[in-house]
């Protein structure tokens, strides 16, 4: 099958945002205030704990944007807000032609939206569609959605707004600091994305871009129970500084899966390749249909049977688990012949010795 995974940043792309982070916490933060765990409550005139407007500070200068805030509800959390400042109720959203993800199809709903499809994949399809559709806002997944998924990120930005100046908001999770530029940094008016996903607490969300929108969502955020207090984020930047490392070496292990499977040509399994199904993960198709059974000799051998955040801070084994669900409804033939694997902390030899003494069992034991 061929697949078209995002660019991910090597290991010296990874430690120079490692770097320009901690840069920027010492532009923002004296020495004595980064050692503090965070404030609580909404002390006026900010409303908000002083340690997480300051974190939101560090944000935007790594960002390169106007503005950043943390809410509650992680990624979904942050789609939501973010669509409810950009896109009017009825209003009409513009998404890819492609299985929308659950939790953002659920917002879409709850706002009683209509959408409208185009194929990304295809400018020439996005201009014909906009030049006959009215169009509130559009909604970008920075990840592939279907297997043949192959759109740029900027080419899509630059081509809606070619069109007309509608505001966008890229979904982000799954993609933000393993690429080397967010949505709102190639042209998007808003970002959004979840700290679990990069090793930061449960729950908050991490928005970036344009002021006038974050300044809105800041607005409607108005209680104290919304606010993500002084703790969770400096939590959320001391853990952010090891993320981009963290997920370098990772991508350079899936490589190293990648080339030492198709030199063996194990019998048993037909292809293998990476894919962003969300994350950036390792398929395996097999010749037949043992995907269920090797995931039950997986676990046994030390595996996560599924995801707690995908690539949250307590994600250390590597992960074998069946398709993702975009997979699933794009073929559901899929779920019994392949399996992504997510590295995780692991490296390369412990993933190949679980998958071939997972395949060894099952195939002892059913053929």
């Amino acid at each position: 099958m061929e697949v078209f995974p995002l660019h991910q940043m090597g290991l010296e792309e990874a430690k120079q945002k490692q770097f320009e982070l901690v840069d920027a916490i010492c532009k923002e933060f004296s020495g004595t205030q980064f050692l503090n765990l965070g404030d609580l409550g909404v002390p006026q005139p900010l409303n908000k704990p002083i340690q997480t407007e300051k974190v939101e500070k560090v944000l935007a200068t790594f960002f390169h944007s106007e503005k950043v805030l943390l809410v509650t509800g992680a990624g979904t959390g942050a789609i939501r807000c973010g669509l409810a400042a950009l896109l009017p109720p009825s209003g009409t959203v513009l998404v890819h032609k492609a299985p929308i993800y659950p939790t953002t199809l659920t917002t879409l709903k709850g706002r009683n939206t209509r959408i409208v499809e185009a194929d990304f994949n295809d400018c020439d399809d996005i201009r014909k569609v906009m030049s006959k559709e009215r169009v509130d806002c559009a909604l970008i997944q920075y990840t592939r959605q279907k297997p043949d998924d192959r759109y740029k990120m900027k080419e899509v930005i630059d081509t809606i707004k070619e069109q007309k100046d509608i505001p966008i908001i890229t979904d982000d999770n799954y993609a933000a600091l393993k690429v080397p530029f967010i949505g709102a940094e190639q042209g998007a008016d808003l970002s959004a994305f979840s700290a679990f996903k990069l090793l930061g607490p449960e729950g908050v969300g991490i928005l970036v871009g344009k002021e006038k929108y974050i300044n809105a969502i800041d607005k409607f955020n108005y209680s104290g129970g919304s606010k993500v207090q002084g703790w969770q984020a400096m939590e959320v930047l001391r853990n952010l500084v090891y993320t981009p490392v963290a997920l370098a070496i990772q991508a350079e292990e899936n490589e190293k899966i990648i080339v030492q499977l198709r030199k063996e040509r194990l019998p048993e399994i037909k292809d293998v390749f990476i894919a962003n199904s969300q994350s950036k993960v390792i398929i395996v198709e097999f010749f037949h249909d043992i995907a269920e059974d090797v995931l039950k000799e997986a676990e046994a051998l030390g595996a996560a049977p599924h995801p707690i955040g995908s690539e949250s801070k307590y994600e250390v084994i590597p992960m074998f688990y069946r398709v993702s669900g975009t997979y699933r409804q794009y073929d559901p033939t899929f779920e019994k012949r392949m399996i992504r694997i997510n590295v995780m902390r692991s490296g390369s030899e412990t993933v190949i010795r679980i998958l071939k003494e997972s395949i060894k069992r099952v195939m002892q034991r059913c053929f």
